[in-house]
Order: structure tokens, then sequence, then C-alpha cells
């Protein structure tokens, strides 16, 4: 059972850490709130007697200014800590920034989950197999926090790749709050994301892939291209090495296949390794494929089946 003895739902972010900061040890923070059941049942509340009591629920998803997003002059998308996976299907900016996200987002539970469900709780959790990291790390995001410092609203700002250090772990200090995450626009790129899991209806990845992808203005080479990986180690992967390839390179079902092979080294996971391999492999493949067909770039039928 889970059970709180106080439930706050402050409206702003200073009195969301003001909350924070007088709430008890063992306290915690929420918006969508949909991992927080599951946490008490796994055992990742420490609680292995399974009754888990937490002192103060924040409930942060009336902080509007940790609602909505925002594109910069720069190119660089804000997500605000409360919006859900579900924007991502039917907000045509999120869309046209952000190609890969609706199907990231498509894959991503259920349609009642993905109503309340946050990206950046996504990333607070930090689990090997969440959905949401390898779209972010592909897209060089950076976490927004904030803390109270003095009666002050202090804040800093880390790349999601140094967010994350671990399963469940995230270098999130004591009394700060995750106010977004921003991350590159990838308007004008074609998007993919694939994922495998136990199960079709609320999988849980056993492997996943993202890719974005810029064709050159010919569209005969990769002009630019964001890989990444999760399900295959402890934190998820940027496959900077493989972008590096495929820059410049012509666009073949050749190339590709080469490119695809290059990652399959890199899973690192405690069980299911072979069979990790044997997706990795076929999910970068697919992955850029997609990716290409989203621009509107088919490889040639007859050339695939040349190079299977």
């Amino acid at each position: 059972m889970l059970n709180c003895d106080t439930y706050l739902m402050p409206d702003s972010l200073d009195g969301a850490l003001t909350a924070l900061s007088k709430a008890p040890p063992g306290s915690r923070i929420v918006a969508g709130a949909t991992d927080t059941l599951p946490w008490a049942r796994q055992g990742r509340a420490g609680d292995v007697a399974g009754d888990v009591h937490v002192p103060t629920v924040i409930d942060i998803s009336r902080v509007s200014e940790m609602s909505g997003f925002s594109v910069d002059p720069d190119g660089r998308v804000r997500i605000g800590a409360n919006v859900v996976f579900q924007q991502f299907l039917e907000d045509d900016l999120l869309i046209e920034q952000l190609p890969g996200m609706p199907s990231c987002a498509l894959w991503f539970a259920d349609d009642q989950i993905r109503r309340q469900a946050t990206l950046v709780g996504n990333m607070a959790n930090a689990s090997p197999a969440a959905d949401g990291a390898p779209p972010m790390i592909a897209l060089n995001a950076t976490v927004e926090m904030a803390r109270l410092d003095n009666e002050a609203i202090s804040r800093r700002s880390l790349p999601l790749s140094e967010f994350i250090t671990g399963p469940g772990k995230t270098v999130l200090g004591e009394g700060e709050i995750i106010t977004a995450i921003t991350c590159d626009s990838a308007k004008g790129y074609g998007g993919a994301f694939e994922k495998v899991g136990h199960r079709r209806s609320l999988v849980i990845s056993v492997v996943c892939a993202f890719c974005c992808v810029k064709p050159s203005t010919d569209g005969a080479t990769f002009d630019d291209i964001r890989l990444a990986l999760g399900g295959i180690g402890p934190v998820p992967v940027r496959l900077e090495d493989v972008e590096d390839f495929l820059k410049g390179k012509p666009i073949s079902a050749a190339i590709i296949e080469q490119a695809a092979a290059m990652p399959v080294h890199r899973v690192a996971s405690r069980t299911r390794q072979e069979y990790r391999r044997d997706v990795v492999q076929g999910f970068v493949s697919r992955a850029i494929r997609d990716a290409l067909a989203d621009t509107g770039i088919k490889i040639e039928e007859e050339i695939e089946k040349g190079a299977a």
C-alpha cells in the first residue's frame, strides 16, 4: 500500500521549492505521477515489506511556468516539466520541431498514461529503458533545475548525458526540481523511433533506437544525422561514431548496413546480450531507413534485396 500524510499542489515554482524545502525526508515530487505506484510496488522505494509511506507529496502539475514549450531563435526547443507525451502526437509545432517524437510517444504506454506522463519525469526516473532518453540524448538535451538559495531561486543546467549517471540515478540534488528540458530543433529532418519489448501493450523497452536525418539538398548524401540507443546498458548511448561515419556518405543500402553493424559491440546490458546485439543492428538500419522515408527518400527495393 502507498500512502502519504500531506498532498500539496503549489501553483508557482517558488511555492513548489518552498514546499520541498520544508518537506520531511522521503517526500516526493510528482507531475503526472504515473510512475509513483510502480515505484512503490517494485521495491524502488526501498521498503521490502511492500507498504510505502511518503510524508509529503508535492504535485507540480499546476505550476504554470513548467507548462508548455517554446522555440528559441537559436533553434532550441524548451519543454516544460509538465509537458506530457500525448502533446508530441497532437501539437503541430512540436511535431514539426521534433520529428520522431510522435513515434516515440505512440510507443509510450497507452492513451491514458500518455496524457499524464511527462517527458521530464521519464528523464528523472533514469530507467535504462526510458523511451524519451534516446531522442533527447541525440538532440543534445540539457536539463534545467532550480532550488532555493537563501530564499531566492537558483538555477543550473546540465547536459542530459551528464544528468543521468546510472539506472535510477541522476545528479539531481537535495531540494532541487527539474523545471524543463531543452534540446535542438530538428525541423526539416526526418525522424524515426524503433522499440521492442516483452509485450506490445504497455511495453517496456528491451532496446529502443532513435534517428533524425537531414539529407543533402539533392538527396544523394547524408548531410546530418543523429542516432541514439536505449536499453543496451545502464545509460542511453549516443552513436557519435556512427553519425560521423555517415555524414557526407552517399545514401545507399550498403552504407546503411555498414553503419548498422558498428554499434553492436556497445551492448552492455546484464541480460540477453546476443538478442540485443541482433536487435541493435536491425533497429539502427531500420531507424535510418524510416527517418529517410520521412523525408521522402526510400531505398530502392532491389538494392535492399541485393544487400540482404
